[in-house]
């Protein structure tokens, strides 16, 4: 049997697997391995399986071993922590406030208020759940308190949780930076801008839809001075610090992502501590939370990189690159097949399921293209961030429906998203149409 054969059908059985649900690191790390195995027993064109444990196990090994050991992916425990810790310290909960104060007595004010809270936490924690399960417990209660429309109440938390896949830090550019070799510190720069523009377009969508029907968000009645609005805004002092930790400290090149992680993380522990906020009792469990997280997408990476051995062993990049230039198919019809790939697995995955399940059979697509692998990294992002509000498994709608514990059905969740999903798809085409979006920063950078 042809080599890229096995690899066609080792995808197809991955493809199976998921759709019985089974988990995403047991079906692509089960399926590779048994898939090397195979191609080293039939090596010499006869079944030797005593030749192939060895060398199958080997390989494995070897994979993920160099994968947990990268000095990136510890970017990403410490990214995770300092969401938790900034939580527990108070500092996500004092962006909101600011934004609330300022933005009240706007019509549909403090829904707008809850995306740039989530826009804000995005900017210090990396991870699109954490927010959305986070910014679900401080702002959709008070929204709902308010009167407000339970769809615009919670839908707006739900689409402003996503911006944790763009603004940076980003888990996903983490790991999508590892898998391609890119630099996550430009990835990380690259996603800024788009995030910006998805955080503005949210915001429109709210205006909109509030003044089509203005019984939807009635306006608070509680007025704030001016000594109460600046008052507000010098209490968030600790999450612009963190920003400008990690992102202009990257800009300015005076430390690398993970130094600004760990320095992050550090400070934002520090300042807890001298809240009393956090007690030295309290660092368990925030241990224990951040090795959850962790655990488990290690887990799905680390049986990732064993799927990519596999490829390169069957050549099945290869195959797909000579299928693609066969059909004569050109990069508009190449970005728009992506397009349509991502947004249906990310009906039904989580996205870091799907970047690593897709990216070994991408990238070398994309090369071939010759398209640049940071801007094809905003829009594969995007993508993903999509897939967290679309239904019928949006990751951020579930995990906020389980914060508000069911308060509010996942009907009209997903019945207010609609709206959000629309201007997501305006500023994926603008993405795709206007690279320099995306490439600005990271190219001023150098």
């Amino acid at each position: 049997m042809d080599m890229a054969t096995v690899g066609y059908i080792a995808c197809a059985l991955v493809i199976f697997l998921l759709a019985i649900r089974v988990p995403i690191a047991f079906a692509i790390g089960g399926v590779a391995v048994a898939a090397i195995f195979i191609v080293f027993a039939f090596r010499t064109g006869t079944f030797m399986p005593e030749r192939a444990i060895r060398t199958t196990l080997s390989l494995a090994f070897s994979s993920a071993f160099d994968l947990v050991h990268s000095y990136d992916l510890s970017m990403i425990p410490l990214f995770i922590a300092l969401g938790h810790v900034a939580y527990r310290a108070g500092i996500t909960t004092e962006i909101y406030e600011a934004a609330r104060v300022w933005l009240v007595r706007l019509p549909g004010g403090v829904a707008i208020a809850s995306v740039a809270g989530c826009g804000g936490f995005s900017a210090i924690s990396g991870s699109s759940i954490a927010c959305a399960s986070t910014m679900g417990r401080i702002c959709t209660p008070e929204m709902l308190r308010l009167n407000y429309d339970p769809r615009l109440a919670t839908a707006s938390v739900a689409a402003g949780g996503t911006l944790g896949s763009l603004i940076p830090p980003s888990v996903l550019f983490i790991i999508y930076g590892i898998f391609t070799e890119s630099s996550i510190s430009q990835l990380f720069l690259a996603g800024f801008l788009p995030g910006i523009l998805s955080l503005l377009g949210y915001a429109l969508v709210i205006i909109l839809w509030v003044r089509r029907s203005p019984e939807i968000a009635p306006v608070p009645t509680e007025v704030f001075s001016t000594r109460q609005k600046l008052a507000a805004a010098v209490a968030a002092w600790p999450a612009v610090l963190l920003f400008i930790l990690v992102l202009g400290g990257i800009y300015g090149g005076f430390f690398t992502a993970t130094e600004a992680a760990a320095l992050s993380l550090m400070f934002a522990t520090l300042l807890g501590i001298a809240r009393r906020k956090i007690r030295v009792t309290d660092v368990i469990p925030l241990i224990r939370e951040t090795m959850g997280t962790t655990g488990a997408i290690f887990l799905i990476a680390a049986c990732a990189k064993i799927f990519v051995a596999l490829i390169a062993l069957t050549g099945l990049s290869n195959s797909l690159v000579g299928l693609l230039n066969a059909a004569n198919v050109g990069p508009g019809s190449f970005i728009l097949m992506v397009c349509v790939i991502y947004l249906v697995l990310g009906m039904f995955l989580d996205p870091v399921g799907i970047i690593v399940l897709t990216l070994p059979l991408m990238i070398p697509m994309v090369e071939n293209y010759d398209m640049n692998l940071i801007w094809f990294g905003v829009v594969v992002v995007k993508l993903l961030e999509i897939g967290l509000i679309t239904p019928p498994v949006g990751l951020n709608v579930f995990v906020l429906a389980s914060v508000l514990e069911e308060k509010v059905e996942i009907g009209k969740i997903f019945a207010g998203l609609w709206r959000f999903l629309g201007i997501d798809l305006v500023v994926l085409a603008l993405l795709i149409l206007v690279p320099a979006i995306s490439l600005f920063l990271p190219t001023s950078m150098y």
